[in-house]
């Protein structure tokens, strides 16, 4: 397994014996919205070329379509005919949107021998959710690959904590800005549940994404480096890389 973390919730994953995008956020810094009122995201330029990030790609994998998950430049920009896989209730949307090789995801489908099993996030909590809707993690399998579990964006759930210590997944990808919305509400892993999740899978290695290129984050990489030190979890098994970094795992 090979993984290049884009930016945000962007990843280039070769897995299988083919290439996934995750989450394709394309757009130029400062081209999207902004979420809290401060900056219009994305807050940081891309560390490589849109062709760059597009060679090779065999299909799309969306957690959800939310506008720094799946933008206005990578609409513009992502083939037609590119296989994207996507929540069942996405199907729709992105059908409006012309895009027609579409694999939704109800439970569980193979694609290309790569076994893809959903498994439901949590976008916030109370009344939020009904701002943010339906958000998806997935668990990927393949013959002579790590699992891989990639959490999507959600908060640390009783569920999701069930399913990380009951599946041990050899690596675990997590959201981790402690984004919030509303009055505060926490929308997003921060630094004590990424660490909480390192604490349920002690022999799994942690990757956390999706970190300072939104306006609503309240954790940065060294707050959750910090964090992570302080409650004695390595660097070893706590990722968490640089925009444009490629790991091998």
């Amino acid at each position: 397994m090979k993984m290049q973390l884009i930016r945000n919730a962007t990843v280039k994953l070769q897995y299988g014996g083919r290439t996934l995008l995750f989450d394709p956020y394309l757009g130029e810094k400062g081209s999207g919205s902004s979420y809290a009122g401060r900056e219009k995201s994305p807050l940081v330029s891309l560390p490589m070329t849109v062709e760059e990030v597009l060679e090779g790609v065999d299909a799309v994998l969306l957690s959800h379509v939310h506008s720094d998950h799946f933008d206005a430049a990578a609409q513009k920009r992502i083939p037609e005919t590119l296989p994207i896989i996507c929540q069942t209730e996405d199907q729709q949307t992105l059908g409006n949107k012309d895009f027609f090789n579409l694999f939704p995801v109800t439970d569980d489908i193979e694609w290309e021998g790569i076994q893809i099993t959903r498994i439901a996030g949590q976008h916030g909590s109370g009344d939020v959710l009904g701002d943010m809707g339906v958000s998806s993690g997935y668990l990927l399998e393949a013959p002579g690959e790590p699992s891989l579990y990639w959490a999507g964006d959600t908060i640390l759930t009783e569920k999701i904590k069930i399913f990380i210590k009951d599946e041990q997944p050899r690596v675990i990808l997590t959201h981790s800005c402690g984004a919030v919305w509303d009055d505060d509400v926490l929308i997003l892993m921060d630094d004590l549940q990424t660490i909480e999740v390192c604490r349920l899978a002690p022999n799994s290695t942690i990757v956390a994404i999706h970190m300072e290129a939104v306006d609503h984050a309240t954790v940065t990489r060294k707050q959750l480096r910090d964090a992570a030190e302080k409650a004695g979890v390595s660097e070893e098994q706590l990722r968490i890389p640089s925009d444009g970094s490629l790991l091998e795992l």
